[in-house]
């Protein structure tokens, strides 16, 4: 019998720390023998790093109007996820022109791409979403609501920034990798429909982060910071279930039909009151997106679409499986049929703590952007305008999130699929006003602004900086896997939610899309003839009513005169 030897090995693929397999021992030690070191094999001095650190800073800095000019781009499409068909064929064309092979519609998902520059290991991945809000379209820089298109979609979430972002640091690291010879892989993706948390499981279960060593995501805020652990917040199923019955006239003869929508409503009732003897913890929420046709038809079709979240898999899948229990006793009720399809995951996100860590000496090297004054006035105002303390934007870092002491529920983000995959950080950066709903038009109006201009080179310095440490430290890698390996993972494994045959559900948002896109197409930006979205606007930064100046300097006099 063949001797077996599991061994880990640094590979050209991206395998740092993983089990590759069990190999035959004379192949496993002819391999070791045979596989060439890496230039990077050896980490740079201390003083070698300092100095590519302050190059890769001035390369991003170079890409300023990059930054802006992406920004502002993709604000102006406005697209909800599934749908983002213009920053697809604009971002696309854009990374080819810079080198990069790019691969189109990944996952089944039209508007997905995975594009890659150079060889060899590391294999990192800079990801970012690029989906809207629903209603959330509003003019940038006006402190008040002011949409284009009223009821239009609009990026209420600032979803238009990562790619900015990202772009603009991986043509810095990628310059200097090239000038200096350095293997290593960059990946560049998007968070497709985000929103409906619809895309990542999906990438994962296609084996897009197989070969990947370390995923660098970013996400809009109003701060520059990193987490690392357990994240506060909540995974979830998003799923829709779908009751069928049988029409009658509502009035003639009603005994005849069984309705659909009776057995909506009776599962809402059920769930509602289970919602009392689950843990505080969870949050669950829906809307009816058919419920008939009209009403003197008793409804053959009805259906309720479910986002049911807890915060760690166990619970999620619990919830749900009680969440179809709760549908079958509906049908039961009705005599109706019952069918239903999950349309999005997220499982809860632990964040790596070596990564984050090294990110975090960045953030502190980098340090918050120079806020103007009328960068200020427009936070202040905003913050007035939907109820919020007009404390302005943030002038002091905040400090390296570690895992909550005590978990509390929240939002959730199918990043955190990918986190249970490869170690996984995300980079929050302030190009955003604190203080805001969130999912709102308020949330758009600094996102094609100088704040998220600023706010984005603060996170692409941040990020190309992590990048190219990763790149020039193979023990950052390394203890990367480690952590993933023996703190995240030694007791929980990823058991994705969605099955070898459940589609992406690309169809959604595209009637929405298809209403609203001919009229949003009059404001799309064109950065062959303006400096800016705001000078293509003509609006004056930043726009604010009279009587929001006057609230203004009467607190102003307020502090000055009780400091």
């Amino acid at each position: 019998m063949v001797a077996l030897l599991s061994i880990r090995l640094r590979l050209p693929s991206g395998t740092y720390g993983r089990p590759l397999c069990s190999w035959p021992l004379t192949a496993a030690i002819a391999l070791l023998i045979a596989w060439p070191v890496p230039a990077t094999g050896q980490a740079v001095d201390s003083q070698q790093l300092s100095t590519l650190m302050e190059e890769v800073d001035q390369g991003v800095l170079a890409r300023e109007k990059l930054v802006q000019e992406i920004i502002d781009k993709l604000f102006s499409f406005s697209e909800l996820g599934f749908q983002e068909t213009e920053t697809f064929d604009y971002l696309v064309p854009l990374l080819r022109d810079h080198g990069f092979q790019v691969e189109e519609g990944i996952a089944d998902i039209p508007t997905a791409w995975w594009a890659r520059w150079g060889s060899g290991s590391p294999v990192i991945a800079l990801g970012s979403d690029i989906d809207g809000i629903p209603k959330a379209n509003q003019r940038p820089g006006v402190a008040y609501h002011d949409p284009f298109v009223e009821d239009a979609p609009g990026h209420g979430e600032g979803h238009n920034s990562g790619q900015a972002v990202n772009i603009a640091a991986a043509l810095a690291v990628k310059e200097i990798m090239e000038r200096e010879g350095l293997p290593g892989t960059l990946i560049l993706w998007p968070g497709v429909a985000e929103e409906l948390v619809a895309a990542k499981a999906w990438f994962v279960r296609e084996g897009y982060f197989e070969d990947v060593d370390i995923a660098l995501f970013t996400h809009v805020s109003n701060n520059l910071g990193v987490t690392w652990g357990h994240a506060n917040g909540t995974g979830l199923v998003s799923v829709e279930f779908v009751f069928r019955g049988e029409a009658a006239h509502s009035a003639g003869a009603p005994w005849r039909g069984r309705s659909a929508l009776d057995a909506v409503e009776l599962m809402n009732v059920g769930w509602n009151f289970r919602r009392e003897h689950l843990r505080p913890l969870q949050r669950s929420h829906y809307v009816i997106t058919d419920g008939g046709d009209q009403p003197n038809v008793v409804p053959s079709r009805a259906a309720v679409w479910y986002y049911i979240r807890e915060i760690e898999y166990p619970q999620i899948r619990e919830n749900f499986d009680i969440a179809i229990r709760t549908a079958e006793g509906a049908a039961l009720m009705t005599d109706t049929e019952m069918e239903y399809r999950i349309l999005g995951t997220a499982w809860p996100r632990h964040f790596n703590r070596p990564v984050a860590e090294a990110m975090n000496h960045h953030i502190q090297a980098v340090g918050l952007p120079e806020w103007s004054e009328e960068d200020q006035l427009l936070a202040r105002a905003t913050q007035l305008e939907v109820g919020s303390d007009p404390e302005g934007l943030a002038v002091e870092l905040t400090e390296l999130g570690t895992p909550p002491e005590e978990p509390r529920s929240g939002g959730s983000d199918d990043i955190g699929d990918i986190s249970w995959n490869v170690p996984t950080v995300t980079l929050r950066f302030p190009s955003n006003i604190p203080g805001l709903p969130g999912h709102h038009w308020s949330n758009a109006i600094a996102m094609a602004t100088p704040i998220a201009h600023k706010g984005g080179v603060a996170g692409a310095r941040v990020l190309a900086r992590t990048t190219l440490e990763l790149f020039l430290q193979p023990e950052l890698v390394d203890d990367a896997w480690h952590y993933f390996r023996d703190e995240q993972t030694a007791e929980q494994e990823y058991i994705p939610f969605i099955g070898p045959d459940d589609p992406p559900a690309t169809y959604m948002n595209r009637e929405i899309m298809d209403r609203f896109r001919p009229a949003l197409s009059e404001f799309y930006y064109d950065e062959t003839r303006y400096d800016s979205y705001l000078e293509q606007l003509g609006l004056e930064y930043p726009t604010l009513r009279p009587d929001q100046l006057e609230r203004l300097r009467e607190l102003g006099d307020r502090e000055a005169t009780n400091p």
